[in-house]
């Protein structure tokens, strides 16, 4: 395939046909660029594909966790041969050495000039993989990970010289903190500022989602929280909280000198070569100001519909919903469960150019190309409600509401949907089938909900178990009845060689045994039967009773299938999901 074009290996493959190849050579044309970056934009082919077809092409293998090629060598020294700093500017990785050759995997082995640094570098004569940059910079993190103590290196040296704080070189033009430059470079601030860039350095490196520092009566709390689940670190002194927060004020831009009333703001950070959204919240205690950041980190956030967690029936039922003209699909679950990640990754997957695709949210945690997203702001009258009727002036094909919080919200989205567009939002109810009571409690009308409603769905989030330090064991007799009560498996597998996992623990994963957090969903799509329930009575029972014969399944028996796949643990599925047997 060496002399063959980029596209004609594609169609080959069967990624592409001849009409999508067309396609985009003639949106090449007007807009430039590369072919195989063209594909990606217009969403003919994913990053791995045509990174292989690439491969195939130039006659470079390809390098994936899935086929384990992209998987460094410990103990050869790699990380000295490639710098952590070059590694992530560049999107390389070293996999192993041999004598004098250093493999090493990037994003185009045929960038000459690359090669040839990567030799002067190591000092070693280089045979290169191909790879995409979002596989390479994920095995980056884990294979050079080194934040966690950070905290605690700072606490040591807690009694190294303190200066005045001039640490104002440390903010770029951009307004945004270079954490990379405050740890690595020589301390000039106070001890609270090291102290707050090592916090926020260590819990990027941890996977930490949210920060929280408060003092009580006779001792100060650090926890992170971790794949859903708080974890103490070691506590600053006493005497540096106050002026900790004060800096996280000055960062956010919120008034130092106001301890009495709540505040909220935000700040950026530069870690790593990706920018980083801090989102602040100060809220007065009896003991002082408790501090609770939340990290919003873009690079750890994959919008791949097909590893976020859905079962293939679940998937194909909620694209087929998101490929319609119009009508009412909704999302439900609790504060933090993901519901944003997903509906970020349907738009993703259905984004073209061909369709005006609008979001109004709050507030915008993800930002995406393509489409045009607003951020509610209900002190100067920007509400859901009232943003939702002025998308429909702006000729909208799709139309994301972060949340039907009211009535006029939900009227407006159900008018949205009855005029010719496609309306996705999200709802707080316990399960997806509960959505349809709550909408007919704020005012919807049953037979048109009936007859707009396209797919309702409900999400958790489970922990994954650490896959380098997970135990097998056989289930007891009580796992096993329940798990073929409820798994709705039909027919189960064989009972006698059922294997489950646990957690243990490793240095891998912070000896926490679980890294990371995979959704499980139950997915209903509106079928004319389900029609008629919700038009007759919307009796919730009657509606899980047909869904089932439809051959859908609940959250409990998504997570069962999770548990018999070696994802998830049966504690952590139990903890998030409610039988409904």
């Amino acid at each position: 395939m060496a002399n063959k074009r980029l596209g004609e290996i594609m169609i080959q493959l069967g990624w592409i046909d001849e009409a999508k190849l067309n396609k985009a050579l003639k949106f090449q044309q007007q807009q430039g660029g590369l072919i195989g970056e063209t594909l990606i934009k217009l969403h003919y082919a994913t990053e791995e594909q045509v990174a292989q077809a690439l491969g195939k092409q130039l006659g470079i293998p390809y390098a994936s966790k899935e086929n384990r090629i992209l998987n460094p060598e410990k103990g050869q020294g790699l990380e000295k041969m490639i710098p952590e700093k070059f590694a992530r500017e560049n999107a390389v990785i070293p996999l192993f050495r041999e004598d004098s050759v250093l493999a090493v995997a990037m994003m185009d082995p045929a960038n000459i000039l690359l090669l040839d640094n990567i030799k002067i570098v190591s000092g070693m004569e280089v045979q290169s993989f191909i790879s995409t940059k979002a596989q390479i910079l994920k095995v980056i993190d884990s294979f050079y990970q080194t934040q966690t103590g950070l905290i605690d290196k700072v606490l040591d040296n807690a009694a190294a010289s303190k200066t005045e704080d001039s640490d104002l070189d440390l903010i770029t033009n951009e307004g945004k903190l270079d954490l990379d430059k405050v740890i690595i470079g020589e301390s000039k601030g106070a001890e609270s500022i090291k102290l707050i860039n090592a916090i926020l350095k260590q819990s990027i490196g941890e996977r930490a989602s949210d920060i929280h520092l408060e003092k009580f009566d006779e001792k100060v709390s650090l926890r992170l929280r971790i794949d859903g689940v708080l974890y103490e670190r070691s506590a600053p002194p006493t005497d540096l909280v106050d002026a900790m927060i004060s800096r996280v004020k000055i960062l956010a831009k919120l008034d130092i000198s106001e301890r009495r009333l709540p505040q909220d703001g935000s700040f950026s950070i530069k870690h790593q070569n990706r920018v980083i959204e801090i989102r602040v919240s100060v809220c007065p205690t009896v003991f002082g100001e408790k501090l609770v950041m939340r990290i919003l980190d873009k690079g750890a956030v994959e919008l791949n519909i097909s590893i976020i967690g859905f079962e293939q029936r679940q998937k194909e039922d909620f694209l087929k919903a998101a490929s319609a003209p119009n009508g009412l699909i909704f999302l439900t679950g609790p504060t933090g469960s993901g519901k944003t990640t997903t509906l970020n990754a349907v738009l993703n997957t259905i984004k073209s150019p061909e369709l005006n695709i609008m979001t109004l949210e709050d507030p915008v945690e993800i930002k995406m190309e393509g489409i045009s997203q607003v951020q509610i702001r209900p002190q100067i009258g920007l509400t859901f409600a009232s943003g939702l009727r002025s998308f429909l002036r702006q000729d909208p094909d799709v139309i994301l509401v972060g949340e039907v919080r009211d009535d006029e919200t939900a009227e407006a989205c159900l008018k949205a949907a009855m005029t010719g567009h496609l309306v996705l939002s999200t709802l707080h109810t316990n399960s997806a089938l509960e959505a349809v009571p709550r909408l007919i409690d704020m005012g919807i009308e049953k037979y048109l909900l009936a007859s707009t409603l396209l797919c309702l769905a409900a999400q958790r989030l489970i922990r994954q178990l650490c896959p380098d330090c997970k135990v097998p064991y056989r289930p007891p007799q009580s796992e096993i009845d329940q798990f073929v009560a409820e798994a709705m498996i039909n027919p189960p597998p064989d009972l006698s060689k059922l294997t489950f996992y646990k957690a243990k623990g490793c240095p891998k994963c912070f000896n926490m045994g679980y890294r990371g957090r995979k959704a499980i969903y139950e997915v209903y799509f509106n079928t004319e039967e389900m029609k008629r329930i919700i038009y007759k009575d919307a009796d919730t029972q009657k509606l899980a009773a047909e869904a089932a014969k439809s051959g859908s399944i609940n959250l409990r028996a998504s997570g069962w299938r999770k548990v018999l796949a070696g994802v998830t643990s049966v504690d952590d599925m139990l903890s998030v999901t409610v039988s409904e047997r």
